[in-house]
């Protein structure tokens, strides 16, 4: 493949500062054409009460058209070296070398970037496709560096597999499923490339990505956030593209909860670790994805229907995951005291959660002042597990309170040594290890105590750290964090993941030069430089959607 030479930052202006976000006034736009209009509101900042009674009014095409955060140039902005007094670490610029090595072209265009570029690895797997969900940090890093190009070359392909007849076996998938690869070959004799797309059927398990059309979304907006272009977003096949992708999650079934039920394996997370049920992963992402379409789909006939639903949808998923997923000082006495076998709609033990069944290391983990979203309700069972991703989205897309936000990066810095150890960041704590390492995940080779899945530690989430670090005014944690991991990244080759408690050792089986960790890398510290780039991936809290949390009472005195 061949890389780009420029393997530096261009010199490119920002327009914005980190408080503008989706700006989506409907009462003004009401029966009106698109215009380049001065700021009003932003979405963010409405109710979805509002909109839900301006949805009842009319209809309109468009949302505005001012954009955010723009673009600086990278590391060497003399105003924003002065603010932040920041200067470039030398791995930069092998950072941005490598992360242009791993491009891949269609038809002479790049389309995405590999998922590692190991040439010491005698097994590629699956490694040399372009994944979904691991080319988002690298699409950011591009979009911060002004090459916005890259992105869109990505969304529009991806969006032309969605198109795809999808079957495993005998079975055809939904129409809006994205896939969680695809690869690009190249025929030298012909001089013709061809692209091999795969949903599932190929995966370990053969499980569906659920999280790859939350992430094209979320992508979507934040390619229109930094660019300011709504064309692409407003295509029609951009719009059915998003529509596709939401009718598989709105749809009518037997639920009894807003969250979306799933099976192991479908995320970052994609071989079993006893995620299946509704993991905080997938919730953070759905609320996200649902958020940022609000913004973008057109009050056309087809768009009211979805928005409509949407607005109803999130309404009830914000109340739900803060009401019964939040975990506090508080909330795990209230669990730990809780009666059960109650009846009725006057239960508040209403999961039937056995006190009983709470882990002892969870009394220990808990700090006074702190809490998480855990990683799993359903009916019996609560899964206490912390997980580093679906937290972090919770705090961009304002799933989490200010208050939560704010826990949340209390717990992080009360129980550094735990989540974050010697390389940021635990993708999940703790391990699971013994019998249950071999109930929840079938004696999985891969995922054994404090490695992979299993309580190692992933680079990449860096940028996702730093992203909630600065949304909640709390950079310091980021710079402790991008300091430790700068004193191993490079000399170990840019590694997938670490093992061990801490995060002392490369991955068993680890891949070097990951492509997203290099990009979660970048993204952190252009985030760092230039803090108005947050606006491309993160939402502002809705007030109408923050419900009132009574504590339970649900034991005897």
């Amino acid at each position: 493949m061949d890389g780009a030479k420029e393997t530096g930052l261009r010199n490119v202006s920002s327009t914005c500062s980190i408080s503008e976000s989706d700006d989506y006034d409907l009462s003004r736009l009401l029966d009106k054409p698109r215009l380049n209009i001065e700021r009003q509101r932003s979405f963010d900042e409405r109710s979805l009460g509002e909109l839900s009674i301006g949805l009842t009014r009319g209809a309109h095409d468009n949302y505005e058209t001012t954009h955010s955060p723009g673009w600086r140039s990278g590391f060497n902005t003399p105003a924003s070296s002065a603010r932040n007094s920041f200067e470039p670490h030398p791995m930069v610029a092998d950072a941005w070398e490598a992360l242009r090595r791993s491009l891949v072209y269609f038809k002479g265009q790049p389309v995405g970037t590999i998922a590692a570029y190991d040439h010491a690895s005698e097994e590629v797997l699956n490694y040399d496709q372009v994944f979904v969900r691991d080319f988002v940090p690298s699409a950011l890093a591009f979009l911060m560096n002004g090459e916005p190009e890259i992105v869109k070359n990505f969304l529009v392909k991806t969006l032309h597999l969605q198109g795809w007849e999808k079957r495993i076996d005998r079975f055809k998938l939904g129409e809006g499923a994205m896939p969680a690869s695809f690869k690009v070959l190249h025929d030298p004799v012909r001089k013709s490339d061809t692209i091999i797309a795969d949903f599932g059927e190929s995966a370990i398990g053969r499980v569906a990505p659920v999280d790859s059309g939350f992430w094209w979304i979320i992508l979507l907006r934040a390619y229109t956030k930094s660019t300011g272009d709504l064309s692409l977003a407003e295509t029609p096949e951009c719009q059915k593209g998003m529509r596709l992708i939401l009718t598989l999650c709105l749809s009518e079934g037997f639920d009894t909860f807003p969250t979306l039920l799933c099976a192991d394996g479908c995320s970052m997370i994609d071989r079993r670790m006893g995620i299946y049920g509704c993991p905080i992963e997938i919730q953070a992402l759905f609320f996200m994805a649902l958020r940022c379409a609000l913004s973008m789909l057109k009050h056309d006939a087809e768009g009211k229907e979805c928005i409509e639903r949407i607005v109803k949808r999130l309404h009830a998923l914000s109340y739900h995951m803060r009401s019964y997923f939040w975990l506090d000082f508080q909330q795990l006495n209230d669990i730990y005291r809780y009666k059960t076998e109650e009846y009725s709609h006057t239960a508040v033990n209403k999961f039937n959660v056995i006190p009983d069944s709470i882990p002892d290391w969870v009394f220990d983990f808990m700090p006074t002042r702190g809490g998480y979203f855990i990683g799993n309700v359903s009916p019996a069972r609560m899964d206490f597990r912390w997980f580093c991703l679906g937290n972090c989205i919770a705090i961009l897309s304002s799933l989490a309170t200010p208050e939560q936000s704010m826990a949340i990066m209390d717990l992080i810095e009360a129980r550094w040594d735990e989540l974050v150890g010697e390389m940021p960041l635990k993708i999940a704590y703790p391990a699971i290890e013994s019998h249950e390492w071999r109930i929840v995940t079938g004696c999985d080779p891969k995922n054994t105590r404090w490695s992979y899945h299993n309580g190692g530690s992933w680079p990449v989430l860096l940028w996702l750290l730093t992203a909630a670090c600065i949304k909640t005014g709390r950079p310091q944690i980021a710079r402790r964090a991008i300091d430790l991991a700068e004193t191993r990244l490079l000399k170990d080759g840019w590694p997938e993941y670490y093992d061990g408690k801490l995060g002392r050792y490369v991955g068993k089986q680890a891949r070097k030069y990951q492509t997203w960790s290099i990009a979660g890398y970048l993204v952190a510290k252009m985030m760092m430089e230039d803090p108005s780039h947050l606006g491309m991936i993160s939402l502002e809290e809705d007030k109408q959607m923050k419900p009132l949390i009574k504590r339970s009472s649900s034991w005897t005195c």
